[in-house]
């Protein structure tokens, strides 16, 4: 790998990090793979996550491509939010992690 495209790649993973990096962050995208996908359904389902937190997560995922906001012009107004593919993605390599800490351990 030559010294721009580790350059460019570094970039990707500065938001990676800074999206694993967020405790809430793994939570939101799981909650919302499981169809909690409004910000008061969210805050109730994530537990110990501040309103001011959460807003900043939703807009945050939401930049980087991994969620998708669906704002409904209603009274009041009704905010959704989906996984785009690659926070679908995202949500698979997490699934895949946490399987890694179930499994059995192989004998030495």
């Amino acid at each position: 790998m030559d010294k721009k495209n580790l350059t460019e790649s570094r970039g990707s993973y500065q938001r990676l990090e800074q999206v694993i990096g967020c405790k809430w962050s793994v939570s939101v995208l799981q909650a919302v793979h499981l169809q909690i996908n409004r910000p008061g359904a969210l805050e109730r389902n994530i537990k110990g996550i501040s309103t001011k937190v959460l807003s900043e997560r939703l807009r945050k995922l939401t930049e980087y491509g991994l969620l998708k906001k669906q704002v409904f012009a209603e009274v009041p107004p009704r905010t959704v939010y989906s996984l785009t593919r690659k926070g679908a993605k995202l949500v698979g390599i997490i699934d895949a992690i946490h399987a890694l800490d179930d499994a059995p351990s192989a004998p030495r």
